[in-house]
């Protein structure tokens, strides 16, 4: 488990609005992904894959806001989601919404911290 932020997602009511905001103020490049109402946000310089190549940085998305996320939430790279959701309660944490598939890219969960706050998990599919 890398237990690294991989990711965020930005929650927004009107996608195309958020999409120009992000756009404009920040040169965010943006891909939809409408059969998953998602769009991919690129922040940072990245390869081949999507993924930064510059340290300590991440991309994300913009999702339609909606439980589990309604508010901007990050979210830490695991090797199963299913393994670290179990984690999470035994620490007293509380699942929100359990393992779902991402297309063929990969699982994600959320969970509820101690705190409160909604956190999501994301483990990569395994190599065809």
């Amino acid at each position: 488990m890398s237990g690294k932020i991989v990711h965020f997602e930005m929650p927004a009511d009107d996608m195309e609005r958020a999409q120009t905001f992000y756009r404009d103020a920040f040169g965010w490049q943006l891909t939809p992904v409408p059969e998953m109402s998602y769009t991919m946000v690129v922040t940072t310089p990245s390869d081949e894959q999507g993924m930064p190549i510059e340290p300590g940085a991440i991309n994300g998305g913009l999702t339609p806001r909606q439980s589990p996320v309604s508010a901007p939430t990050l979210t830490i790279g695991v090797d199963s989601v299913d393994e670290a959701l179990a984690t999470v309660e035994r620490h007293g944490g509380k699942v929100v919404a359990g393992t779902m598939a991402v297309g063929d890219m990969g699982f994600v969960g959320y969970f509820s911290d101690t705190e409160g706050n909604v956190v999501g998990l994301w483990q990569n599919a395994a190599p065809a």
